[in-house]
């Protein structure tokens, strides 16, 4: 009971001290870059709109990503967790699983070189395909752990097939499936860094710009920001796994 204690106060302390040190991190940078004589090359991607616009990019391709992996995976998962569709489980994971086995950069560059284009949407395809496999696996493994008893209970109170699934199977599953979707947008915050290639935009232009230039300075603003934004999400998700799940499993 204290070690259970002990891990909620922790908890509770990351949720509050995380988005502080994200927005920290972010304001510091900005502070040290902008608090110095900026040259001509700088001041062309080291400006307050451009770096709005990238980060406005990025967060945009991030929620779009999730969006759309959770339109997908949820629905999926819960599908392959009926009877009659049980069998072909090992194959969706399967696909999904080659996704994020696969380099983030190998699957855009792949997604261009077939596609022939470039934008936002080359951006976000690869990378939803790469965040699929948290969400997907863990939403299976969330109605599998739910308690065969429960089931039966509200069969026998009379609740149909949808019914159940609705009242018990989905409530009791959603811890499993926020954890999935935490981790898969994690990954697409740092995988939209590499968006840039497609012309699809984020915060990667800031990162590959200061490395080709040998800048520094905006190197470390592109660096820390996506970091920061890292941050932000996992707190984001930390804070839906916190107040979103059960009341009786928080």
């Amino acid at each position: 009971m204290r070690g259970r204690s002990t891990e909620r106060r922790s908890e509770l302390i990351r949720l509050v001290a995380q988005p502080v040190l994200a927005v920290g991190l972010g304001a510091a940078v900005l502070v040290w870059a902008f608090d110095r004589d900026l040259t001509a090359t700088q001041q062309a991607s080291m400006n307050a709109t451009n770096i709005v616009t990238v980060t406005r990019q990025h967060v945009v391709i991030t929620a779009t990503v999730a969006a759309i992996v959770a339109a997908i995976a949820v629905p999926l998962g819960t599908l392959l967790t009926r009877p009659g569709f049980r069998r072909l489980a090992p194959l969706f994971v399967g696909l999904a699983n080659t996704g994020a086995a696969a380099p983030a950069i190998g699957l855009i560059v792949l997604y261009y070189l077939v596609t022939e284009r470039t934008g936002f949407w080359v951006g976000v395809a690869p990378i939803a395909f790469y965040g699929l496999l948290p969400v997907l696996r863990n939403t299976i493994l969330g109605y599998q752990q739910v308690d065969p008893t429960l089931v039966d209970a509200g069969r026998g109170q009379g609740m149909s097939e949808a019914m159940v699934l609705r009242r018990i199977e989905f409530p009791l599953a959603v811890p499993y499936i926020l954890a999935g979707l935490r981790t898969s947008l994690v990954l697409a915050v740092g995988t939209a860094t590499l968006s840039f290639l497609v012309s699809a935009g984020g915060l990667g232009i800031l990162i590959d710009t200061g490395y080709k230039l040998r800048d520094n300075v905006t190197l470390w603003v592109g660096a820390i920001l996506a970091v920061a934004l890292a941050l932000l999400v996992d707190w984001l998700g930390a804070l839906a796994e916190q107040f979103l799940g059960p009341r009786g499993l928080r």
